[in-house]
């Protein structure tokens, strides 16, 4: 799961995106509203976690704009304000969920993880080609209907290349799409999961195919190279 965290207070920002990268989530935290329409447009996120009192536009105005972008993005708002009126705001903005400051982090979890499993219950719960089906609600992989184990990180390439099959994709773009804004793993780590991706769907009719100087191609094939 990918997150946008948008809150401008150093000290509750770090520690929030501790605890939720805990959880093997990507996280990209921004301080400042301004960068939010641009970030959505390049990156797909699963949910959005807004807080209220930003420095420059406010987080009703952020969600407003988000809302006009993607209308079943999940956003859950935090703020400092206890009052009626603005959680009614927020909501009638388009907010699925309010968590006022200051709260425990294991409740911010479990709204993230409710809010998250009611979104992806609206949308296709799995991932098929060939005998490889990835259930992305439970996060469990299957290949010819017995469990495959996958470590998180070949989970989320696994799931990227699905999601993007029969198209070529280079390993800055599964760099993007499996990492946050502070991490930085090398493109030697692409290969590297590749390799161990390829080794575990022996068998499964899915061919991750190298494209010199452009990046991967995953398809289905009867037989799929392992070099």
């Amino acid at each position: 799961m990918r997150i946008l965290l948008i809150e401008d207070d150093l000290s509750l920002g770090e520690t929030t995106a501790r605890a939720l990268r805990s959880q093997s989530w990507v996280v990209d935290w921004t301080k400042i509203g301004e960068s939010v329409s641009n970030a959505v447009k390049l990156v797909t996120y699963d949910i959005v976690v807004l807080d209220v009192g930003l420095p420059g536009i406010d987080g009703f105005e952020v969600l407003r704009r988000l809302r006009a972008q993607h209308e079943a993005m999940p956003v859950l708002m935090l703020t400092a304000r206890d009052a009626v009126e603005d959680k009614v705001h927020g909501l009638q903005l388009g907010a699925d969920d309010y968590l006022v400051k200051p709260f425990a982090l294991t409740e911010l979890l479990a709204r993230i993880q409710a809010l998250t499993r009611r979104s992806h219950a609206r949308q296709h719960n799995e991932l098929i080609l060939a005998n490889l089906r990835l259930d992305l609600i439970a996060k469990r992989a299957f290949l010819s209907d017995k469990p495959l184990e996958l470590l998180p990180r070949e989970w989320a390439v696994l799931v990227y290349l699905l999601n993007n099959s029969g198209k070529v994709v280079s390993k800055e773009q599964i760099l993007d799409a499996i990492s946050g804004w502070d991490e930085s793993p090398s493109s030697n780590a692409i290969e590297v999961y590749i390799s161990r991706l390829r080794a575990k769907l022996v068998g499964s009719g899915i061919s991750i195919r190298a494209i010199r100087g452009f990046g991967y191609l995953v398809e289905e094939s009867a037989d799929a190279p392992q070099s």
